[in-house]
């Protein structure tokens, strides 16, 4: 049986056990034990492995889902909150050890809970949600590379870290904006 490209398309649109997802809960799966390595057992080798595994199981989750055409309404919500999830927990544990990185920790939780309500009008008035874009992918590249260099440098020097750390920062807000600009064009386009 074979399947045009937009059969294959609508064939996924609507399901909720596909490759991606299962790679994305995996990825929640993996959210405890980074914690439990990082904080309590201090096994930072372990954490970076083990870190490095959920950044690979998003990348491959995504390529699956576009390349197979697997993309789902429910994989586009629950990808991202897998990364997210993952993203505000490591940054939890890495603020026992560096406490500047407490002020993206609390932009990227606010800038969450706003993009979930402006997602869930969005998917209300326009009926869709609106997928990741570039300044989105980039913001996420840019956060894992910051965690990743603040678990693996464990001396990192306080002017590297505040770099690092700034530049997540300024990418965190481009993007809630930009991702917002969005939101609002789907719900005005939809209106008229």
């Amino acid at each position: 049986m074979t399947f045009t490209l937009t059969e294959n398309k609508d064939r996924y649109k609507n399901k909720i056990i596909t490759i991606p997802n299962i790679l994305s809960f995996f990825r929640l799966c993996l959210i405890p034990i980074i914690v439990w390595l990082y904080c309590f057992r201090q096994s930072y080798l372990w954490t970076t492995v083990i870190f490095i595994i959920s950044g690979l199981t998003d990348i491959i989750d995504g390529f699956i889902a576009r390349k197979f055409n697997m993309i789902s309404d429910f994989g586009k919500a629950f990808d991202p909150v897998a990364d997210k999830l993952t993203q505000i927990v490591m940054m939890f544990c890495l603020v026992t050890r560096f406490k500047l990185l407490l002020i993206p920790l609390i932009i990227l939780i606010v800038k969450e809970v706003l993009a979930a309500i402006m997602n869930m009008i969005t998917l209300e008035k326009a009926g869709f949600v609106v997928a990741a874009k570039w300044h989105g992918k980039l913001n996420t590249v840019l956060i894992y590379s910051m965690m990743f260099i603040h678990i693996v440098w464990f001396n990192i020097p306080s002017a590297v870290s505040n770099v690092l750390i700034a530049v997540c920062i300024a990418m965190m807000l481009l993007s809630s904006v930009l991702y917002t600009k969005s939101d609002v064009k789907a719900i005005k386009k939809e209106k008229e």
